[in-house]
This record gives structure tokens, C-alpha cells and sequence, in this order.
């Protein structure tokens, strides 16, 4: 059975946390045993327990085992960079044989991992390899998250091929309505699941809002979590 999937989005900034901690809640009210894994996250804070993202306490608050929050985020920088950047400023560089041995193990205690990706699917993370390597070698489903724009149907199409080519599969899409203006919402959609060929949810823009209250708007795609094996 497949434990493991792995949430990327078309950008920064399109709404993956909210989206991957929403899914975490539904797939909780099931009874499932879930958990949360932000493999980098960079723009930490400095806390008395070290540092920490907010993005990755997010997950951890609806992760539904009690697994230490250096399992669900290894790999913690402060400077608010893409990774590779602030993993040579910090002095840690970032090793997928650490991020595969922490999925293993919260794998080893949940019934499904969602992973959320940092930024899109070719953030690099040291000079050689991509964040979306982990996804590559664990070989997990990938939940696109569209961040709907001017310009997102370009931006999905392309990280669907990218995501084909890495061997792997887009199994469902989230359209996240991240500009309140954006018109043609519908047709966008329709687009989506046509040249995807896959399920799309949308969830509307609200600001402030709390994963709890999306879980209602995730219903295709925590069914095809739920569902595949």
C-alpha cells in the first residue's frame, strides 16, 4: 500500500500548507493515522526548543501520532532563501538519505505521510539535486496545488510534465484561489481536469482562514488519498 504522497505546488506561496494540514484534518476525522513531513523549511524562528517553521508546527499540530518535530522537519534554517542558499549560509547542507530515513520512520507508525514539497517542484536543495527528488525515490503520488492566477494554467502544465518525467504521477489537483480578482474560475477548472486528467477541488480565497475549515473543499482529493493503494 502506498503510505506516502507528496504535495507541490506551482509556486511559492499558493496555499501548500494551508492545503496539506486541511487534508491531514479530513483524513483524521476518518480515523486514519496521519502525518505531516516538511523535509526543508527555510525562514525559522529562533525558540527555546530551537528553531522552528511555522508552515511545519502546522503540520505537526494535525498530525494525528506523536512524532518529535525534528522527524516532521530536519531540516530548519533561519535565513528566509531558497534552501540551497540557506543551507550553504548555515553551514548544514541538506542530505536526501536524512529525509528518506525520516520518512521511513513516520512511515513506519501512521497509516498515510503527506510530504509538502518548499516552493515548486525543481527547488533545488544543494547544488546537484531538487526537492522534488524525494518525491523521485520514494516514488510517492503527487497532489498539485495550483495557485489560481493569471498565468496558473501554463504554471500546472508544466509542472505536470515535469512531474511525468521524474516517472511519478499527478493523482489529483487543488485549484487554491489565491487572487480574489482572478476571473474565469470555472473555466480554469474545467481546463485543469481536461488536460491533467485528473480530479480538481477548489478552495475559495478566505483570509485568515483555518485548515479545519476547508476539509469540506478537499472531498476528491482526500478520497483518492484515502482510497489509493
Amino acid at each position: 500500500m502506498s503510505k506516502g504522497f507528496f504535495v507541490t505546488g506551482t509556486d511559492t506561496g499558493v496555499g501548500k500548507t494551508l492545503i496539506t494540514a486541511g487534508l491531514l484534518c479530513a483524513l483524521g476525522r476518518r480515523g486514519i493515522k496521519v502525518a505531516g513531513m516538511k523535509p526543508v523549511a527555510c525562514g525559522c524562528k529562533q525558540t527555546k526548543q530551537g528553531l522552528r517553521n511555522e508552515d511545519a508546527l502546522l503540520l505537526e499540530e494535525h498530525t494525528t501520532v506523536d512524532i518529535e518535530y525534528d522527524i516532521i522537519n530536519p531540516y530548519a534554517y533561519e535565513p528566509p532563501v531558497s534552501p540551497h542558499f540557506a543551507a550553504t549560509v548555515c553551514g548544514r547542507p541538506i542530505r536526501l538519505d536524512t529525509i528518506i530515513q525520516r520518512f521511513r520512520q513516520i512511515e513506519e507508525v501512521t497509516d498515510r505521510v503527506i510530504v509538502e514539497g518548499v516552493g515548486g517542484w525543481r527547488v533545488p536543495i544543494n547544488d546537484e539535486q531538487d526537492i522534488s527528488e524525494v518525491a523521485i525515490i520514494l516514488k510517492l503520488p503527487v497532489i498539485l496545488v495550483v495557485g489560481l492566477r493569471l498565468g496558473c494554467i501554463n504554471h500546472a502544465l508544466l509542472t505536470a510534465k515535469a512531474v511525468q518525467e521524474g516517472g511519478l504521477n499527478v493523482i489529483a489537483c487543488v485549484a487554491s484561489l489565491i487572487d480574489p480578482e482572478y476571473q474565469n474560475v470555472e473555466g480554469t477548472l474545467i481546463t485543469l481536469e481536461k488536460r491533467l486528467k485528473v480530479t480538481v477541488d477548489l478552495v475559495p480565497w478566505k483570509s485568515n482562514c483555518q485548515p479545519e475549515q476547508i476539509t469540506h473543499y478537499l472531498k476528491q482529493t482526500t478520497r483518492k488519498i484515502y482510497e489509493t493503494v
